[in-house]
């Protein structure tokens, strides 16, 4: 089946009114992007990135409108006739057709298993694919969730944690996101695995990834919450841990690492990474003064990984 694809171009005031009379007339499914609502939402969540992508951020630029689909069949040039009309002449209304396909499956053919370090492979939940060298699957289902493997940050914990883990351990990890860090651990050995993220949604993620290794609640527990401001959640966490992790940003790493020893056990690993070249010397700087001994230092791409003991 082929699909008309509608773009009305507004003004980002006008974006309300808009919507509104497209839901008078019936339409309830359509897209709305908007500039000034991508600037909010980046303002807003300054404090969980360093940095955002100069490609996104050029693609929103001057950006107000709402998209809408139409079947193409013989009811479709009525359909926008009466939009033209209703929508009037100050907003352009463009058309242009699609084809048919599965939206929601489509972007799986991008991800592929993703060999990291010496040990470990990482594979999309639908894949089954070959491991002749035996490596230690991990198996995801990436969704919309931080945490896929592909990122720098991400593959410098990885490597460190196939490094440094031996068995038995209890870890801690802080911005767990989609749980491939405690799910990384549990399946190089650790004994036990919290995953605290700020995001709900991500709480339910890393539990069903969890769940896809066949970890499950006596081994990985999910938690929602930001230890910097929850006292009750802090206190609930407890201590004693082997490992604490923290796969995040500079600008929460360095207010963490005052809380970090109070979750550590004596001569535990504080394993912190997402931290930009320019941002290294302060996070290291933050870490010396709250009591923790940097031992390691891995650099990769624009980003640096920093291992930490108390």
């Amino acid at each position: 089946m082929q699909w008309l694809e509608l773009t009305i171009h507004t003004r980002s005031e006008e974006l309300d009114e808009l919507t509104a009379r497209l839901t008078a007339l019936g339409y309830d499914s359509f897209i709305i992007e908007d500039e000034q609502d991508f600037l909010r939402f980046l303002e807003q969540n300054r404090a969980y990135w360093d940095y955002v992508d100069e490609a996104l951020e050029e693609s929103m630029r001057g950006i107000s409108q709402v998209r809408l689909y139409l079947e193409d069949d013989d009811g479709a040039p009525a359909q926008i006739a009466a939009l033209r009309e209703a929508v009037g002449s100050a907003q352009e209304l463009t058309v242009r057709t699609v084809a048919d396909e599965d939206w929601e499956n489509s972007w799986k053919r991008y991800y592929r298993p993703l060999a990291i370090g010496k040990r470990l492979l990482i594979v999309p939940q639908w894949l089954q694919p070959d491991n002749p060298e035996g490596r230690v699957p991990i198996l995801l289902d990436p969704g919309m969730i931080f945490g896929t493997g592909a990122h720098a940050s991400t593959q410098m914990c990885l490597c460190a944690l196939e490094e440094r883990l031996q068995g038995g351990e209890r870890v801690l990890d802080l911005g767990s996101g989609s749980g491939i860090l405690s799910i990384a651990s549990l399946r190089l050995g650790a004994k036990s695995a919290v995953g605290v993220d700020i995001d709900p949604i991500a709480e339910d993620i890393a539990r069903e990834n969890a769940a896809l290794n066949d970890l499950h609640e006596d081994r990985f527990t999910a938690r929602t919450g930001d230890v910097l401001s929850d006292g009750a959640l802090m206190s609930s966490l407890g201590g004693g841990y082997d490992a604490v992790l923290a796969n995040i940003v500079a600008d929460v790493i360095i207010p963490l690492s005052a809380a970090v020893p109070k979750f550590l056990k004596q001569d535990g690993f504080f394993l912190c990474s997402g931290i930009l070249n320019t941002r290294l010397e302060e996070v290291k700087a933050a870490l010396r003064k709250n009591g923790l001994t940097i031992t390691d230092e891995r650099r990769q791409n624009d980003w640096c990984c920093l291992l930490a003991r108390l």
